[in-house]
């Protein structure tokens, strides 16, 4: 139970409430967008993905980073999907549908 910055875990728990947040919200607004989780056999991955209507959206989840590497995987195979980057700085959004 130390504080978030002396976790070894501290990445792995802000991607989990994340993603549990997200699904909260979604649920709550009755919105039913499908979830996915995208991984190569090179262990290349998207953290979460969800699709509504065709629309493919992936997001990245990073504890303390400012900067998203696609995996070009991912950007060949789904050309059409929009990346985005979900930190400490705009998580409110994330979680709030905004």
């Amino acid at each position: 139970m130390n504080p978030i910055n002396l976790r070894q875990d501290a990445g792995a728990l802000w991607e989990n409430f994340m993603i549990s947040e997200r699904i909260k919200f979604n649920n709550n607004q009755s919105i039913n967008k499908n979830i996915y989780f995208w991984r190569t056999t090179t262990n290349k991955e998207i953290d979460y993905l969800e699709e509504l209507n065709g629309k493919l959206t992936a997001f990245e989840f990073k504890w303390q980073k400012d900067k998203l590497k696609k995996p070009k995987a991912f950007l060949e195979a789904y050309p059409q999907a929009e990346i985005s980057l979900v930190n400490q700085k705009n998580y409110k959004n994330f979680v709030s549908g905004d």
